[in-house]
């Protein structure tokens, strides 16, 4: 009989039945489950769910099932009558239903998950708990929490509950960091690949939090930015899960954590949960880590060393056999030839005489020497670097070898003439326009790496000044908050695509301000 399979299946499972024994009782308290929702509500590898359906007598209603009432009776002395741990903030929910409703509609709206990103959406329910536990656990007024990649919306859970906390995100995604911005919640955004760099306006931070690819090679890089991040006497909250059946990937993830020397203050057991992710029983543990005297050392030391393959899928997938860039994919002399560069950034074949430099050096701050020529190479998976990666040249002429990047935002039109085919663009600096928004625009956007709002002042007093107009600091600042007010402490290098595409339309705001004040 039936009875005698999940026997089986729980003595072969010993002190693990315990998650069998949860979904064996919520199938047989009369309720109706399909598998995604069983897998989730269990934190239960799909696999060991469909281990346990296959030897239970199942009624159907099309994509659910349960147990049949009369068949409950065969399986009470099996049940797991007491419930999981605790959540250490299930009893604050109730008290938020506005906040949750809300983040359901952000959730249902916010842009579809990337799979080459490892994207998998954690619940409406999981991002409330998350700003509950951090509202629990640390005194938030004035405290400032850096989300290190937010495509779960956590830093809005946290300005919907605490708006008096101060918060940054960083992440790749420029759909992300768009649709975060556009909730008008006060959040700051940032463009970053973790890969390359965190942006020098994401430091000093009280806490961050983060939900990285779960690959050891992802979670170590996501920590130590997280780290880097951080103020000395910081936390770092990661969520991280793994299948029941996969102990050793759970342990070489845990060895990267040690590797950078945190201290372990909690963990909460299966406290994430997802609507996908069904391989790791869609749910993933809470860690609460600190860090040490020793720690930033080995975040230095860790980040020395890092590789661009972290995710599990697409071309920057671990296991990934595609070459890294175009670079590697054999002689590329020839495709710079013509260019005759006088510096080469990225990866290169080792023949080639040049000068170069790393593409995280040169996003990071201007290159040292000056370059007439420069040719980059984007390896495969990073495209999004691309107009970072123009912007920060100071040079006339730049080739950029990417095969997938996507069309250069019409931003950097007001620098380049830019140039596309086949895997290579060339962009050509343009003569420095003369007078007016223009003018400003262009000395902001030459100015990559300094930050954008001081640029533009500057640039707006010595344009008064050329019109024998005068204006203090003070005036300057106060028209550029008044166009973009989202400009403070943000370079053109890490701002999102969607406020460099406000920036023209801002620059002219001011000046056309700055004419009608000095009329």
């Amino acid at each position: 009989m039936e009875r005698d399979g999940v026997e089986r299946l729980l003595g072969e499972a010993g002190i693990d039945s315990r998650r069998l024994r949860h979904a064996l009782t919520l199938l047989c308290d009369g309720q109706w489950w399909d598998l995604p929702g069983l897998v989730r509500e269990t934190a239960t590898s799909r696999r060991t769910v469909e281990s346990l359906l296959r030897e239970l007598p199942l009624e159907r209603s099309g994509e659910r099932f349960r147990v049949p009432p009369a068949h409950t009776p065969d399986y009470q002395h099996l049940l797991a009558m007491a419930p999981p741990p605790d959540d250490p903030v299930a009893h604050l929910l109730p008290h938020y239903p506005h906040v949750l409703e809300r983040l359901e509609a952000l959730v249902a709206g916010a842009p579809r998950a990337r799979h080459v990103l490892d994207h998998v959406a954690a619940t409406p329910d999981t991002v409330l708990r998350r700003a509950l536990l951090l509202g629990a656990r640390f005194w938030l007024p004035g405290a400032r929490l850096l989300c290190v990649g937010d495509h779960d919306l956590t830093s809005l859970a946290v300005k919907l509950v605490h708006p008096e906390t101060d918060v940054t995100v960083v992440d790749v995604d420029e759909r992300i960091l768009a649709y975060i911005d556009g909730q008008g919640l006060g959040v700051r955004t940032r463009w970053a690949d973790l890969r390359l760099g965190l942006p020098a306006s994401a430091r000093d931070h009280d806490l961050a939090v983060t939900d990285p690819p779960y690959t050891p090679e992802g979670v170590g890089l996501f920590v130590a930015r997280a780290v880097e991040g951080l103020k000395d006497d910081g936390r770092v909250l990661l969520a991280y899960g793994a299948s029941e059946r996969t102990p050793m990937l759970a342990f070489k993830v845990q060895q990267a954590l040690s590797e950078l020397n945190l201290a372990y203050e909690a963990m909460y057991p299966d406290f994430n949960r997802y609507l996908g992710a069904e391989a790791i029983g869609s749910a993933a543990d809470l860690y609460v880590l600190r860090p040490t005297s020793k720690t930033r050392p080995a975040v230095t030391s860790r980040l020395g060393r890092q590789a661009t393959a972290i995710y599990t899928q697409g071309p920057q997938a671990v296991e990934s056999a595609k070459p890294a860039g175009p670079a590697q994919a054999g002689d590329v002399s020839g495709l710079v030839a013509d260019l005759a560069p006088d510096l080469l950034v990225g990866d290169w074949p080792k023949e080639l005489p040049q000068p170069r430099a790393r593409l995280s050096t040169w996003l990071a701050k201007p290159y040292a020497a000056a370059a007439d020529r420069v040719a980059v190479a984007l390896p495969a998976g990073m495209e999004s670097a691309l107009p970072r990666v123009l912007l920060a040249a100071r040079a006339s002429r730049v080739r950029v070898l990417a095969a997938d990047a996507p069309p250069p935002p019409a931003v950097l039109s007001h620098v380049y003439a830019l140039d596309v085919r086949d895997g290579v663009l060339d962009a050509t600096r343009l003569p420095q326009p003369d007078g007016g928004p223009e003018q400003v625009l262009r000395r902001i956007l030459d100015a990559a790496h300094g930050k954008l709002a001081n640029t533009w002042r500057e640039a707006l007093i010595a344009l008064a000044r050329s019109q024998d107009a005068a204006l203090t600091k003070n005036e300057a600042r106060a028209l550029i908050r008044e166009a973009a007010p989202w400009s403070d402490d943000l370079t053109p290098v890490e701002a999102p695509l969607h406020l460099l595409a406000a920036l023209p339309a801002a620059v002219t705001a001011t000046v056309s301000a700055l004419t009608a004040t000095t009329a």
